[in-house]
């Protein structure tokens, strides 16, 4: 697998734009990949105060639309890669990362004989509670204290045929340690809980140790 970071340029419109409405990057994603339509995960990520769109694929994409249209062309290389394959070779039950994570927190509430209804948790407590309840499920484990809500925010955009689509994003920090590395693996790869389609579901490890993201 590939992970791939873009420099934004918020200087322009478009960038601007899409940075408030992070849907408008799914086309541009998708075009920078030939041949069978899949799902990648992607995030928006803030590092020193430069804005970074951060893909993770199974093949290695052609960012130079998505350049043009959102980033900086005049910077060489336009986008890095780094294969994925050692970090996740890395991976073992036992190990501790700092990691971050962009997610839509979200439960199912329903009534007997109804469709469940899908509600988002918008305070710090209970989107916590969200990623701890999820943590046992893929691999790893977490602390209360060792982690937080960095950020939270609304989402709202149209998508065709619908009327516009609103949907919590919160991106969390802290230290995990891997319970089962093969789960694990697959929260990685996979992504976390719902709307991957818009920019939420990849989890970013690092080295307690490390100085910079993994």
């Amino acid at each position: 697998m590939i992970l791939s970071r873009m420099e934004l340029d918020p200087a322009k419109r478009e960038t601007r734009l899409a940075l408030a409405a992070p849907s408008r990057f799914h086309g541009a994603i998708e075009s920078a990949f030939p041949g069978e339509r899949r799902r990648r995960l992607w995030r928006l990520d803030v590092l020193r105060g430069t804005p970074y769109l951060l893909i993770l694929s199974e093949d290695r994409p052609d960012l130079a639309g998505a350049v043009r249209q959102f980033g900086v062309p005049e910077r060489q290389p336009m986008w890095e890669e780094r294969n994925y394959a050692p970090l996740l070779a890395r991976v073992a039950t036992g190990s501790r990362w700092r990691f971050r994570l962009t997610a839509n927190p979200t439960v199912s509430k329903s009534r007997p004989g109804e469709r469940g209804k899908v509600l988002a948790h918008i305070t710090p407590r209970y989107q916590k509670q969200w990623l701890m309840e999820q943590s046992g499920k893929r691999g790893f484990s977490l602390r209360e204290d060792a982690f937080e809500v960095v950020s939270s925010q609304w989402l709202c955009f149209d998508k065709k045929g619908r009327t516009a689509v609103t949907l919590l994003s919160a991106t969390f920090e802290g230290a995990l340690t891997v319970t089962d590395e093969t789960l694990f693996r697959a929260a990685l790869t996979e992504g976390i809980g719902r709307g991957k389609a818009y920019g939420m579901g990849l989890l970013t490890l690092m080295r307690l140790s490390e100085a910079s993201d993994g």
